[in-house]
């Protein structure tokens, strides 16, 4: 098999495919790497004035290199290997939406430290317990296995 695409292969073939630098872009799409990208690392440092990073459908595992993050809103991780919010602790103030779908989590431990997150799309990973959002997010936007829920409506 291929050797993995780093994140800064990655971060230049989006540079080649759209003229823009990924250090000024507020968006960068990662997804669909071939080979797939298995590690985050300290890399994704450069993109100091993202708002918005996409890395689904890849093969990572672990979430890391996101210490620099200071302006990230938005980050899709669906498809990959995640099993947990290990590494989300640097966007606790920011990030206000998690696409994290077809994941292998099954516990929902450290989510409390995204403190602003407003909406999560956790559909097909395998949590069977939701308990830990109704205490802390009163106005989360939970979809999961297809159904939407609101604020203390959380999943069963």
């Amino acid at each position: 098999m291929a050797k993995a695409t780093t994140i800064k292969e990655a971060i230049k073939k989006w540079e080649d495919k759209t003229g823009d630098q990924a250090a000024t872009a507020t968006e960068v799409s990662l997804m669909f790497q071939w080979p797939p990208i298995e590690k985050m690392d300290n890399t994704l440092a450069t993109l100091t004035n993202c708002e918005k990073l996409s890395l689904s459908t890849n093969m990572i595992e672990k979430v890391t290199g996101l210490n620099t993050f200071k302006k990230l809103r938005i980050l899709s991780l669906g498809r990959n290997y995640i099993k947990g919010f290990t590494g989300m602790e640097p966007l606790g103030d920011t990030l206000e939406e998690l696409w994290i779908s077809y994941n292998l989590i099954e516990k929902l431990k450290g989510i409390h430290v995204l403190r602003n997150l407003k909406v999560l799309y956790m559909s097909n990973n395998l949590v069977k317990e939701w308990n830990l959002l109704a205490s802390d997010y009163d106005y989360l936007h939970v979809t999961t296995r297809h159904r939407r829920y609101k604020g203390t409506d959380t999943p069963r």
